[in-house]
């Protein structure tokens, strides 16, 4: 997973003017789309390589694992450190999420959701929680964009979507359909709240 850490390096942070947030969003959901990109053509080759192996529920499975390191890394939860190289880079990334969340902190309001969002030691927990809670669903759109048609029939392995009435497995790009058959805004992944040695 490579989360665009070359673009967060050169974000200016030393501003108040609450681009910092939106950069990041840009900049993950950028990550997200190129990590759903290089995950679709690995899972063509796996196919290729073991062929009846695969199915339309592995791909979104593949997503959603994804989409849940993405989730661990903007949130500072991320376990997997690699090698000594990789461990620098997830250093540095971290530093500057820092950076970007501390930012983004001092733009809040002091009425008290400076305070709510205490610091925890320049690790911003609670405020990056919150941000992912409230980005999650674009993520997800950037992660399963389908320009190619490559994700037409993947759903996922058991029912994750809701109508409200019943559920339903995804049927399109591993997304929720609304009730005229559109994507709709629901996620179909809880893989981002489970602990990352669990997954």
């Amino acid at each position: 997973l490579h989360l665009c850490n070359k673009n967060m390096e050169n974000m200016d942070t030393n501003n108040n003017d609450g681009k910092a947030k939106h950069d990041l969003l840009l900049d993950v959901c950028m990550a997200a789309k190129f990590e759903g990109e290089s995950l679709i053509n690995y899972h063509e080759q796996y196919d290729t390589t073991y062929p009846g192996s695969g199915s339309t529920f592995t791909m979104c499975t593949m997503l959603a694992r994804s989409f849940a390191d993405i989730g661990d890394v903007v949130r500072g939860k991320d376990l997997y450190r690699g090698n000594n190289k990789e461990n620098k880079q997830r250093e540095k990334l971290e530093n500057k999420l820092k950076e970007i969340f501390k930012e983004i902190h001092e733009g809040l309001s002091k009425n008290g959701a400076q305070t709510y969002y205490n610091d925890n030691g320049g690790n911003f927990f609670k405020l990056r929680e919150d941000w992912w809670t409230a980005n999650r669903e674009t993520v997800w759109k950037a992660l399963t964009c389908d320009e190619d048609k490559k994700l037409s029939n993947a759903s996922y392995f058991h029912a994750t979507c809701s109508d409200g009435k019943s559920q339903y497995q995804t049927q399109n790009q591993c997304r929720c359909k609304d009730e005229n058959g559109k994507n709709a805004d629901q996620v179909p992944t809880y893989f981002d709240y489970v602990p990352q040695y669990l997954r």
